[in-house]
């Protein structure tokens, strides 16, 4: 797939989460959802991957954590 293909196919299934549940709920649930969408549509993801961050030479294991990937 293309970028413009993969683009296109996560847009598709955030909307229909979207369209599914509406506006206000927590982050978390829509995250799962959408994760269950992307695996659905036959992509491959990641969900909470940690990050790590380098500070003054010290490296911290969890800087960040990527939602989905």
């Amino acid at each position: 797939m293309t970028e413009n293909e993969i683009s296109k196919v996560i847009f598709d299934c955030a909307l229909k989460v979207h369209r599914a549940l509406g506006p206000r709920l927590l982050e978390s649930a829509y995250e799962e959802c959408l994760y269950c969408e992307l695996r659905k549509s036959g992509l491959v993801v990641i969900k909470q991957k940690s990050l790590p961050l380098v500070y003054e030479e010290v490296k911290l294991e969890v800087g960040y954590r990527i939602d989905l990937i």
